[in-house]
């Protein structure tokens, strides 16, 4: 049985484009109501509940004149953007019954990405959560580009919960947890009921691609599980289909995959670093520095600096990179590029400030605190 570490109040729940859609791939209002009746029943027991919910498109290709999902962007974003309407109504009306207000999101990975709009949107989601109300998430698909997707709500969902400090993230699917090996493959597949770190093994057993109607797979869960765990919010995958999993995963009595968080936790401005900046640049640094910076948690030193990529100003975050090529950490760089470049050779100058630096984004890599 889940042993809980702290008491669970904020809970950030996902649930797929195929836990939502009929057979045909139309969205489901049957599967719509049990979902939020499960979430009134959470509410009612003084839970803060954020829902990341797909489905916009599934929503709105019908209505766009499509026979059926489309797989060209143009038409895709155009049905999100009837969809989206779509959905949120079902959604208010459905909580509304409840006495349950509920807001839209749409979000984009640049939201996360500007530090300013990152706040502002941490800052609102508490307002909605602290006045009792259900905010709903989503990708803004009808104008998101891919260099700005998260490319699965699995990703999102791992990234909100860490915004709002949640103590819990639940992902539904259409499979009961994370197996040994594919379970469509080997029925000997055994169900893997707790995790307490990401091997390699694990990463392995989770390829494959997820359902037609759905962007994300297994190995999109794993890496948004590697976000929570790094963030310390307890994690739970489970079938959306199993009678009452949302009450019984808080629980920990739902019969499902529970991942641990890491006994390392990354504070906010280095989970900021990690999982939401966009670098703007690179340095490759020398062996010796990167053994030290691993083994001792020291700073980077420009006299570190073999090659500085790119142009950044000051404050800028950067990748990090050893002399073979291999990216192993995240900084936020004190000097431009061009102050970089003159004061290499000054061993005086802390290039990095170790209060933000993220030494390894490999959390099989141990991450200074």
């Amino acid at each position: 049985m889940f042993k809980e570490k702290k008491q669970i109040k904020r809970v950030v729940i996902k649930i797929g484009s195929s836990s939502l859609t009929s057979m045909h791939g139309e969205l489901s209002r049957r599967k719509l109501e049990k979902l939020a009746d499960q979430i009134v029943v959470l509410k009612d027991a003084g839970y803060e509940t954020v829902l990341v919910s797909s489905g916009a498109v599934a929503a709105g290709y019908r209505k766009l004149g499509c026979i059926k999902r489309p797989s060209a962007l143009p038409e895709k974003q155009a049905a999100a953007s009837i969809g989206q309407g779509l959905l949120m109504e079902s959604y208010s009306e459905l909580f509304l019954s409840h006495g349950y207000v509920a807001s839209q999101l749409l979000i984009t990975r640049s939201d996360f990405s500007d530090e300013t709009r990152y706040g502002n949107m941490k800052n609102t989601m508490n307002v909605l959560l602290e006045r009792g109300i259900i905010p709903i998430v989503n990708e803004n698909d009808t104008v998101t580009v891919d260099r700005l997707k998260f490319g699965d709500n699995d990703t999102l969902s791992a990234k909100v919960a860490a915004l709002i400090g949640a103590d819990f993230l639940i992902i539904l699917s259409d499979i009961d947890g994370l197996f040994n090996d594919n379970p469509n493959n080997n029925p000997d597949a055994k169900l893997l009921k707790k995790v307490d770190a990401i091997t390699p093994e694990i990463e392995a057993a989770a390829g494959g691609t997820g359902s037609p109607v759905g962007t994300g797979g297994m190995k999109s869960k794993i890496a948004a599980f590697k976000i929570a765990m790094a963030s310390g919010i307890q994690s739970f995958l489970g079938k959306s289909s199993t009678r009452d999993i949302l009450m019984d995963a808080v629980k920990g009595t739902a019969r499902g995959t529970y991942f641990e968080p890491n006994a390392f936790n990354l504070d906010k401005k280095k989970q900021w670093i990690a999982f939401h900046s966009g670098p703007e640049g690179k340095i490759i640094i020398s062996q010796k520095a990167k053994t030290a910076i691993i083994d001792q948690q020291r700073n980077i030193y420009p006299i570190d600096i073999q090659e500085v990529n790119g142009r950044f100003n000051d404050g800028a975050v950067v990748t990090i990179l050893d002399e073979e090529g291999e990216e192993f950490g995240l900084g936020r760089i004190n000097f431009s590029t061009e102050q970089l470049t003159q004061e290499t050779k000054n061993e005086t100058a802390a290039a990095i400030d170790q209060e933000t630096f993220v030494c390894s984004l490999d959390f099989s890599m141990k991450v200074p605190s």
